[in-house]
């Protein structure tokens, strides 16, 4: 995974079903992604006859935003063909963003082995379907697994069963399987526990609204941000709603581009832009009046005052009780060289 990710953030766009079925829209919302600043977007490759019984409820969610019906029906009218995958990848190709797509099932995944992804993305509620994940497994390819909606315990077979069968590596994302996922549910310290307990890399699939807690993740240590895009949130559609519009997109990943930057190494140090701020912000021991040579340096004679060019105030000590070896002018910088 890190050939894929890098050292940085990767930040995935997920486009999902954004694009209602089209591919131009799906086109568009490549390039918005791209323009964005994303490293790679993620679409979703399914069979709507093989991934819902013809009478599976939609989710409370889908059904306010795109109304009654079987969710069957629905995904018939978001699902891409062979040919839209194959168009799309090409158009990432030229925006200079990674193609990347969920596949629902096995044939979904060999579908996309012909189309030589570089990693596949395991949707939360695959976590559990062990066959699927060997299936996966065995193609050797890098995974990335979101997380929501499971027990540590679940993640945890989840990775036993894709490593057992081949997969070249795996990282995790949390995920809170809500739309929008409310910040008092978010629990974004459980990326640190997946972190600690399976030695991956791991990262956030946020369904919340706006950029806070993709960034906050990022703070906290994730390597990987993925994020629904949209041209319009008002459009009609499941996602669209819960979705970041592209001008938000880009302020968002400039925002994990700083805060990756400003995490630095954890060294202490003065930075370069402290140097010369220091110079004006510490003080210098002044001598308060003017010491004749042979005079002993009191207490009294000393005082604290900025710029901090000269001699600290914790050197003090190394100055009472000394005699001038030169006459020192009231209001000078006093230099060890000045005492005896």
């Amino acid at each position: 995974m890190r050939a894929l990710c890098g050292d940085g953030v990767f930040v995935i766009a997920e486009i999902g079903v954004n694009h209602n079925g089209r591919r131009d829209l799906g086109c568009d919302l490549i390039a918005a992604a791209a323009e964005a600043g994303a490293d790679a977007v993620k679409f979703q490759s399914f069979d709507a006859d093989r991934l819902a019984k013809a009478d599976a409820p939609k989710a409370a969610y889908q059904t306010e935003r795109t109304g009654a019906g079987s969710q069957a029906d629905m995904l018939r009218e978001l699902a891409l063909s062979a040919e839209d995958h194959r168009a799309l990848k090409a158009v990432c190709a030229e925006q200079g963003v990674l193609f990347l797509s969920s596949p629902f099932d096995e044939d979904a995944i060999d579908f996309l082995q012909t189309l030589d992804v570089a990693a596949y993305k395991i949707p939360s509620g695959e976590i559990t379907n062990h066959p699927y994940l060997a299936h996966m497994g065995r193609t050797g390819r890098p995974a990335i697994l979101s997380t929501g909606m499971s027990t540590i315990e679940e993640v945890a077979d989840a990775i036993a069963v894709l490593d057992g069968a081949g997969a070249s590596d795996v990282a995790l994302l949390h995920c809170v399987s809500a739309y929008p996922a409310p910040f008092d549910q978010m629990n974004l310290r459980a990326m640190k526990t997946m972190a600690e307990r399976f030695g991956r890399r791991v990262g956030l699939s946020d369904h919340s609204l706006g950029a806070t807690m993709a960034v906050a993740a990022t703070a906290l240590g994730a390597r990987i941000i993925e994020k629904h895009i949209t041209l319009d949130r008002a459009m009609d559609g499941p996602d669209h709603a819960a979705s970041m519009e592209p001008t938000a997109f880009a302020a968002m990943i400039e925002e994990i581009r700083n805060v990756v930057v400003a995490l630095g190494d954890g060294v202490k140090v003065p930075t370069a832009a402290e140097r010369e701020t220091a110079l004006v912000a510490r003080k210098s021991l002044v001598a308060m009046r003017s010491i004749a040579i042979g005079e002993v340096v009191a207490p009294e004679d000393l005082r604290a005052m900025r710029p901090g060019s000269g001699l600290p105030p914790f050197r003090a000590p190394d100055l009472v009780g000394r005699r001038a070896v030169r006459t020192i002018a009231a209001g000078a910088m006093i230099a060890l060289e000045d005492v005896g």
